[in-house]
């Protein structure tokens, strides 16, 4: 069996399994359509700014329209101190943000989708101040991005699956 026809039988097999890409139509598609008629509530503090900018970066612009759903995040930002030394100074910290959101329909207030999202982060903390701030500074913006990646996904699944379309 040559390469070419392992990769065309390897073709024809993945077509008919019924996978088919989320975004199939681009965007003028049903689910980026639903995606751009999203509104992202304010989300408190820094954390709360990081991951709000995150999210809508990710969803289509809607540019003229109004909009039918509004995402409500609450995070949970911590900090702990991992590895210890035995006169108790901390050399490794674990930063770990975590999410509960839910999407809310405007014209009634149903509460469409309720979901949680999380990540964590470790951070070595050296002799400087300054640099273990930045790290955990830096960690924070990862982690602000993958909770955004997370969020915008499952909103889109949810598109999908229930067929969630704007009018």
């Amino acid at each position: 069996m040559t390469r070419s026809s392992r990769i065309l039988g390897m073709a024809l097999l993945l077509s008919a399994c019924g996978l088919r890409p989320l975004y199939g139509d681009g965007g003028s598609g049903p689910i980026a359509s639903m995606l751009s008629h999203v509104e992202v509530a304010p989300i408190a503090g820094q954390s709360g700014w990081l991951v709000g900018n995150a999210v809508r970066d990710k969803l289509p612009s809607n540019a003229g329209s109004s909009p039918l759903y509004r995402l409500e995040v609450r995070l949970d930002d911590k900090i702990s101190g991992l590895g210890v030394r035995g006169d108790d100074t901390v050399t490794r910290e674990r930063r770990t943000l975590r999410a509960r959101y839910q999407l809310i329909d405007l014209s009634n207030g149903a509460v469409l989708l309720d979901s949680t999202a999380g990540s964590d982060a470790g951070i070595d903390v050296v002799g400087s101040e300054y640099a273990t701030i930045a790290a955990e500074n830096t960690a924070l913006e990862r982690l602000s991005t993958i909770i955004a990646d997370q969020i915008v996904a499952r909103i889109a699944l949810y598109a999908n699956r229930t067929g969630t379309t704007p009018p």
